[in-house]
This record gives C-alpha cells, sequence and structure tokens, in this order.
C-alpha cells in the first residue's frame, strides 16, 4: 500500500458520521498530480472511491507530504491552504467542512 493509500485510509477512519447527517458531497482529492481519489459524504456515511470523480463539488489539490501531515495532524490544513501547498478547485467552502467530517 502506497503512503497515498495509507494516508486515505487513515483520513476515512477519522470519519465522524454524526456531522455527515443529511449530507450528500463528494470531494475530490488530486495528490501529486497523479493520484485521484474521492471521498463520497452520503448522510452519515463516506465511500472511499479511487480514481477521479466527475461529481466532485471541490476537489483538493496538494502534494503527499501534504496530505499526510493533515491526516496525521502534524500539518493544519488552513496553513498549508494559505503557504500555497494545498490548493482547490470548486466549491472552497466544502472543503471547510472536512474538518467537521475528519477531525484529528
Amino acid at each position: 500500500m502506497t503512503d497515498v493509500a495509507k494516508a486515505v485510509e487513515a483520513m476515512k477512519a477519522k470519519f465522524n458520521p454524526s456531522a455527515a447527517d443529511g449530507l450528500d458531497l463528494v470531494f475530490g482529492f488530486r495528490i501529486d498530480d497523479t493520484k485521484n481519489f474521492s471521498l463520497v459524504v452520503k448522510d452519515k456515511t463516506c465511500e472511499l472511491q479511487e480514481g477521479e470523480n466527475p461529481d466532485a463539488q471541490v476537489t483538493l489539490v496538494m502534494d503527499s507530504e501534504t496530505l499526510e501531515g493533515i491526516v496525521d495532524g502534524s500539518t493544519d490544513g488552513m496553513q498549508a491552504f494559505m503557504g500555497g501547498k494545498l490548493r482547490t478547485e470548486g466549491d472552497m467552502m466544502l472543503a471547510m467542512k472536512l474538518s467537521e467530517l475528519f477531525p484529528s
């Protein structure tokens, strides 16, 4: 399992179902411009999918080191964004929900 796959699995393990009550969202992730996956959050469930999802309302673009740091808590997502290590495509406000859905 790659480091990116491990980080994604660790993120999914932190999922907070109560924060997803009534939601129907797709978060896309593009890591190192080569690896794509999405998290489909729908009414208290979270499904991990490999590959790009055309239904993603927001896609987060970063390198694998930034992803690993955000997931393990050593990197603050907002600081990564402000520092240019993380960018969003689509509805940036949805990206803010990730900290509620996947708390550290």
